[in-house]
């Protein structure tokens, strides 16, 4: 169970990291506009945190038989090489995120959209461990879809408050611990 919340966490950070950008960003606009970005930023990334590790479980799951024996070196090195992209991301100054164009200072359900699908891939990816824990794949999924929520939730009034200063220390932090998930899945079971 500790894994889950620990992968629910890091596969959050992408997710928190850009609602605290839309946070920041949204410093000149109103108390009220903040709350609905919040909301909006809970519901969008939540969602679709939750949704792309179900679709890599089951994709997973339908590959799993085949590959069985290498099941454990493979999703290990998935979250490794999941892990090591958002560490290189901020390390390099490099971010798929800052290329969208977010239309000035209000925030779009299309943006929002656009956002949450990009950070949640990574998520399908991580969704094909799923399969490696003994754990139920649905329950965990509702797990990353609601830590993901309140990380996008908060994600916002933290950036309001803060700037931008923290975006990447959460990237550094999830990239982290998606390395020692992928390292216990591949020498630990």
């Amino acid at each position: 169970m500790i894994e889950v919340v620990l992968l629910a966490i890091a596969l959050a950070m992408d997710a928190f990291a850009v609602s605290i950008g839309l946070g920041a960003k949204s410093q000149k606009q109103s108390q009220q506009y903040a709350r609905h970005l919040a909301i909006y930023a809970a519901l969008y990334f939540g969602i679709a945190q939750g949704v792309m590790p179900l679709i890599g479980y089951l994709l997973g799951a339908a590959l799993l038989g085949w590959l069985a024996a290498a099941a454990p070196w493979i999703g290990g090195i998935i979250l490794i090489a999941l892990g090591g992209k958002m560490l290189y991301e901020v390390l390099s100054g490099e971010d798929d995120e800052e290329d969208i164009d977010v239309g000035g200072s209000v925030i779009s359900h299309r943006t929002m959209f656009t956002l949450a699908i990009a950070t949640s891939i990574d998520a399908m990816a991580a969704g094909f461990t799923l399969n490696l824990l003994a754990l139920n794949a649905w329950f965990a999924c509702l797990i990353i879809a609601v830590v993901t929520a309140v990380f996008g939730w908060l994600g916002v009034y933290l950036g309001r408050r803060s700037g931008t200063w923290l975006e990447d220390k959460a990237e550094v932090l999830g990239g982290v611990v998606l390395i020692a998930i992928g390292i216990k899945v591949m020498f630990f079971g």
